[in-house]
């Protein structure tokens, strides 16, 4: 199944055969939206049925035209780091939200919980660093993926290999040469045999330049990535929308690939400021987006 095609109403794992695709056709919009409340309205529209393409959301996402005075009310902006404000919750099928990007401001590497990642530049500029899953880490999509992969005998013959045989169809090779987390029956360079964290830096895959309007999709099949406003004069505003909506996803030590469970948090909802206190603790300051 084309990554186009599959239903974002479902979390990536859950999407029936499907299968990854690195690239990303250029979007021909076919509706012009006017309006962030009309976008909101058309979502809503989409989302009621069963089965939503990725691509479908993105061509709405790309017939929205950004215009300041549909989003000013929803951009808050703090002077430490980005804000994630929350414009609406889709019926809890959807969340679609603004972040606000101060001068130089920048997200931790992060992974999407198995969800889909709509993001689009409503103000200034965006870079969009993605990198590869570190060694021994992989999210539910490459779980499922490396199992149907597994079954290299054909159907006739209904043999499933398991972790110890050798199988010579390239086209049934693990992801990154592992099975479920594991070395695939061999040791690493560094001699490891049980599956013992092993710290190295994150490899960087690729980086993307978003202008305003640009859009642009991410799941963890895909990889993982870090947003920054290479700014260091002006701020940058961006519209996200994420289906299923998660509360916590995982962030990444660059130079380590350690992961580390987070909380992501609302600066505001529906254009007012939310009375909290903010605690500087690692898990704050390194809020995914």
């Amino acid at each position: 199944m084309d990554i186009e095609n599959v239903n974002c109403k479902l979390k990536v794992s859950q999407c029936a055969d499907m299968e990854i695709s690195y690239i990303e056709r250029p979007i021909k919009v076919t509706q012009e939206i006017t309006g962030l409340e009309k976008l909101v309205e058309e979502l809503h529209r989409v989302f009621s049925d069963n089965h939503v393409n990725v691509q479908d959301v993105q061509k709405l996402m790309a017939g929205y035209k950004s215009d300041p005075k549909d989003w000013r009310k929803y951009a808050k902006f703090d002077r430490f780091r980005y804000t994630r404000n929350l414009v609406d919750c889709g019926n809890g099928l959807f969340n679609i939200m603004i972040l606000c990007w101060g001068p130089a401001h920048a997200s931790a590497i992060h992974d999407h919980a198995d969800s889909h990642c709509f993001m689009k530049v409503l103000s200034g500029r965006l870079h969009e660093i993605r990198y590869d899953w570190p060694e021994k880490i992989q999210p539910e999509v490459m779980k499922k993926l490396n199992k149907s992969r597994r079954r290299c005998c054909s159907e006739s013959e209904d043999k499933i290999l398991n972790d110890s045989q050798h199988c010579e169809n390239d086209s049934c090779h693990n992801y990154g040469g592992k099975i479920d987390g594991q070395d695939g029956g061999q040791n690493g360079a560094n001699g490891k045999e049980n599956g013992d964290y092993d710290p190295q830096n994150m490899e960087e895959i690729g980086r993307t330049q978003l202008e305003v309007n640009d859009v642009c999709y991410i799941n963890d099949a895909l990889g993982l990535h870090r947003m920054e406003n290479p700014s260091h004069v002006d701020g940058c505003v961006s519209l996200h929308l994420y289906c299923p909506p998660f509360d916590s996803c995982r962030v990444f030590d660059a130079r380590t690939g350690k992961p580390t469970e987070v909380k992501v948090t609302f600066w505001s909802m529906y254009g007012k400021k939310i009375n909290r206190v903010i605690e500087a603790t690692r898990n704050d300051i390194a809020d995914s987006q």
